[in-house]
């Protein structure tokens, strides 16, 4: 299927998620937290997908033999095509007639991928055939999502309304894929939530996705380390594309204020902890017990020692930078090890 690839990144198996996950994708499957939500879209049959594309090729100029040529896949006897499969079905269809489909058909099939993309048409000038422009913006969105090309894909669908093509599914599954990745919670909780509105016509794969969707990012908190290393995941992707350019830089300066800032608020709780300690005097009437913390006061004179600076820490041996990181981060989950590896090494870069 064209979007297996989006289907082993969120890994649609139930059976491999933590009891807790598990819980949630119930709860948001049972429909707690989507049943406010009003669905005015539905699934089209085969059979009124069909009606829709004979319509179109009777206002089309074409010949009988390519007319022949272009039902023979749309046979009248009702079939169950998968919503994926019935999108390819449009798009081949359409591009055999239009020229700025075929342009659209013909980029989505190399390998690798032109870089930079060209300039599409139909999407700097929309046409007025809803089923050729509808069809196609969605079978490039679709495309763009599995290149990880995002921003892209939401620009291509942003104005497409489920309700004006014909497969309003696959529309709302991969927009919300992209808000996903993009970390744009509002938006991909809203259209998941149209999604899964009609979630007994969809697509199992797309059922299950959008309801891991729903319980990665119901939870995402801002300001985060988990809301960090998500960014970070994004400026890598965005570098790997080549795209080192001003949204790139506003990402890496929007990921170094906010772990400059929950470093200062650890330092403040520190400061607060250990305050309290720091104002009685040392009158024990027994021996003190090992490691206890101990008040009194005093001059609080100590032997000054050179300590470095921050900016050396990138220039570290490999050894020693390697012990810094473990001691750093030895009560963080493995994944934030490169976001706090990232803050360091913007900090080298920046220092004078």
């Amino acid at each position: 299927m064209a979007d297996r690839n989006v289907s082993m990144r969120f890994g649609c198996s139930l059976g491999f998620l933590p009891a807790w996950l598990v819980t949630m994708v119930a709860s948001v499957a049972a429909g707690q937290d989507f049943a406010e939500t009003a669905s005015t879209w539905k699934t089209p049959s085969y059979g009124e997908v069909r009606a829709a594309v004979v319509a179109w090729l009777n206002e089309q100029s074409v010949d009988e033999s390519l007319r022949g040529e272009l039902l023979a896949p749309w046979p009248p006897e009702d079939r169950r095509l998968d919503e994926s499969a019935l999108l390819d079905q449009l798009a081949a269809t359409v591009a055999r007639v239009v020229p700025a489909a075929a342009e659209i058909w013909q980029v989505t099939h190399q390998t690798p991928p032109p870089v930079p993309l060209p300039r599409w048409k139909l999407v700097e000038n929309p046409i007025s055939d809803k089923l050729v422009d509808g069809t196609m913006r969605v079978y490039l969105a679709r495309w763009l999502v599995q290149q990880e090309l995002y921003d892209e894909a939401l620009e291509v669908c942003r104005e497409l309304r489920p309700e004006e093509v014909l497969v309003p599914a696959t529309l709302l599954f991969y927009k919300s894929v992209a808000h996903h990745k993009l970390l744009h919670k509002d938006e991909c909780l809203a259209t998941l939530s149209r999604l899964l509105a009609r979630q007994s016509s969809i697509p199992r794969r797309y059922r299950d996705i959008a309801q891991l969707m729903a319980a990665d990012l119901s939870p995402l908190e801002p300001d985060s380390l988990d809301e960090v290393a998500r960014m970070m995941d994004d400026i890598r992707r965005r570098l790997d594309l080549g795209r080192a350019g001003t949204i790139v830089r506003k990402k890496e300066d929007e990921v170094i204020a906010k772990l400059d800032k929950m470093i200062e608020e650890l330092e403040q709780q520190l400061q607060q902890q250990n305050g309290g300690a720091a104002g009685g005097t040392l009158q024990p009437s027994q021996p003190a017990q090992d490691s206890a913390p101990l008040g009194g006061t005093g001059p609080g004179n100590v032997a000054q020692r050179d300590i470095g600076h921050g900016s050396g820490w990138g220039n570290l041996p490999p050894r020693e930078r390697e012990e810094a990181l473990q001691e750093v981060t030895k009560n963080l989950p493995s994944h934030y090890r490169t976001v706090i590896e990232e803050y360091f090494r913007k900090l080298a870069r920046t220092s004078p």
